[in-house]
């Protein structure tokens, strides 16, 4: 590594170990942004119920309540919103979309590594990529996502081992703001300097879609993956609004 790639490393821990003590600092002071996504309030509570769609292109759904395995680790002012996606033309065309959204406690929005290698699922990080999906509304722009290739061995009714491959796909998004930055430093940065700026600290989301599919089957289903995403953002997602670009604010 070369003195420019060096100094230029030390700069970025700096302005991001920066970013992290100046949330700390701000905390007791702070006020929360509205989300990026359509939610209403919980009775009784601080919480949200965050609004998905019921039907997508031709797919039904039914609600699905958050493990509990998830709501008592996560903050508790962790909100949530899930639903699981069917075609009854075809029982194996099925997907499950669901948002995290956080609360005044950062800590709320992880990585998604962490459930999928718990529940069983080993990513493949050579076929795993930052990409992105186009929308057509409000206008047309890009979604900055990331695409996880994952396999898990289950038994099938003969108690015979089949190998199953799951394609999962997952963002960030805020008021104003949108990322697909796998290592989270982006959005980090962002909410410090946004915090900084303004005293407001960003609600961020984290949305995921994970459809299965057997091996071979990985190309064909993100591709469908893609066009629920496509027809689904727009019913939840508030960000960008109609006339404004989809990045974050200052």
């Amino acid at each position: 590594m070369n003195k420019q790639k060096i100094i230029l490393l030390l700069m970025t821990l700096a302005l991001l170990g920066g970013g992290a003590g100046v949330l700390g600092r701000m905390k007791t002071n702070q006020r929360l942004g509205p989300p990026g996504v359509k939610a209403e309030p919980l009775a009784g509570g601080r919480n949200l119920h965050v609004l998905l769609p019921e039907r997508v292109l031709n797919y039904q759904s039914e609600e699905i309540p958050q493990e509990g395995i998830v709501t008592n680790t996560l903050p508790a002012d962790t909100s949530y919103g899930q639903r699981r996606y069917s075609n009854k033309e075809n029982p194996n065309d099925w997907l499950q979309l669901t948002v995290v959204l956080m609360g005044s406690d950062r800590t709320s929005i992880h990585k998604p590594q962490y459930c999928l290698e718990g529940g069983g699922w080993n990513i493949d990080n050579t076929v795993s990529s930052e990409t992105k999906i186009p929308v057509e509304r409000p206008q047309p722009y890009e979604l900055p996502v990331i695409k996880l290739v994952a396999t898990r061995t289950v038994q099938n009714n003969s108690g015979q081992p089949v190998t199953l491959r799951g394609v999962y796909v997952y963002w960030f998004v805020a008021d104003g703001a949108l990322s697909g930055d796998m290592s989270g430093r982006e959005r980090m940065w962002w909410m410090a300097k946004h915090l900084l700026q303004t005293g407001v600290l960003q609600r961020w989301a984290y949305v995921s879609c994970f459809a299965v599919c057997l091996p071979g089957q990985e190309e064909a289903t993100f591709e469908r993956v893609k066009k629920f995403i496509a027809a689904s953002v727009p019913e939840f997602q508030l960000t960008p609004k109609a006339g404004e670009p989809a990045t974050a604010r200052p």
